[in-house]
């Protein structure tokens, strides 16, 4: 199986940005989906963004405007530049890929986000 590995969390304050990334450890059959999901204490999860094998992308009306999320096939990696954060981005993001959203085949291991005020 697609083995999924991410990094770029941490802390910032409000106003900042940060960068995730999700790099696969193989080639990844089309057609896919990639993104995040995030889940902060007490609250769903949530699916923040997320990129098709065709380029399509999709996103969370929270973020909508702030986030952008992009993929580099030739590196087998997508990416969600996060701009502008709020405290309430604050969660745990795991990257995801799957033939769809609701078939999902592999997880990062998560990389927290967290954005004081």
């Amino acid at each position: 199986q697609v083995q999924l590995v991410e990094s770029g969390g941490g802390l910032v304050q409000a106003g900042g940005s940060l960068r995730l990334s999700c790099a696969a450890s193989r080639s990844i059959l089309s057609p896919n989906v990639m993104g995040w999901y995030r889940q902060a204490p007490g609250k769903e999860r949530e699916l923040v963004a997320a990129i098709t094998s065709g380029g399509s992308t999709n996103y969370a009306d929270s973020v909508k405007g702030r986030f952008t999320i992009s993929r580099d096939n030739a590196k087998k990696t997508v990416y969600l530049q996060m701009n502008s954060l709020k405290p309430e981005d604050s969660a745990v993001y795991y990257c995801f890929l799957g033939a769809a959203v609701n078939l999902i085949r592999s997880w990062g291991q998560g990389t927290q986000v967290t954005v004081s005020s």
